[in-house]
């Protein structure tokens, strides 16, 4: 289910940048790693079994850590400014190069 929403998600990311050119709307889509949150440390039954499941997300991480909510923030941020202006249709992964490498 997981990997069928990913994909629909970019396939709307991609129709809706078409149909919307015209009308100088951009759509791109973000596809982040594993982000140390709250809510994923919320994954492990208890805080010992948490610090295992961080660790072992981030060793799956080329980079070797978990990313961090500002990095998320700072590509949408990226993506809502003018930096991005020639850019639509796009996905970008921020996730360590998990996804890439």
């Amino acid at each position: 289910m997981y990997a069928a929403t990913k994909a629909a998600l970019r396939s709307f990311a991609r129709s809706w940048a078409a149909e919307l050119v015209g009308r100088q709307i951009r759509v791109n889509l973000v596809a982040p790693g594993p982000i140390g949150t709250p809510g994923l440390r919320g994954l492990a039954p208890d805080a010992g079994a948490a610090d295992a499941l961080l660790e072992g997300m981030a060793s799956g991480v080329p980079m070797a850590q978990l990313g961090r909510p500002e990095e998320i923030a700072d590509t949408v941020l990226f993506l809502a400014g003018d930096s991005s202006s020639f850019m639509t249709g796009a996905e970008l992964y921020v996730d360590g190069g998990q996804s890439q490498i």
